[in-house]
């Protein structure tokens, strides 16, 4: 296997981790919002049948599921893991073959 094979798949591992995990963050902040509008809802509405028992209007926005998005964070930090020590294997394995040819 060349090195610099190692190196470029380590390296694209880690970029593929990255948007993995800036993906999951940003699922679990919208469902983070939604869960805030949502008890802002309730509370709009549980007012306001108190006032009148007309139903309030829920937009049907589908956000991610929370335990998911967490659990694909938790999978991009692992892959960004593996893909750094492939990273700094190849770069010993480099080292050690210029120190041997020196």
């Amino acid at each position: 296997m060349e090195i610099q094979s190692a190196l470029s798949s380590g390296l694209q591992g880690f970029q593929n981790a990255t948007e993995d995990a800036k993906k999951a963050a940003a699922d679990i902040a919208s469902q983070t919002a939604s869960n805030r509008k949502a008890g802002e809802t309730y509370q709009v509405q549980a007012n306001k049948e108190t006032e009148s028992k007309e139903p309030v209007a829920t937009a049907n926005f589908q956000a991610p599921d929370l335990t998911e998005s967490v659990v694909k964070l938790k999978v991009a930090e692992v892959q960004a893991k593996a893909s750094a020590a492939v990273i700094q294997t190849a770069d010993e394995t480099l080292g050690t073959l210029i120190d041997v040819r020196v």
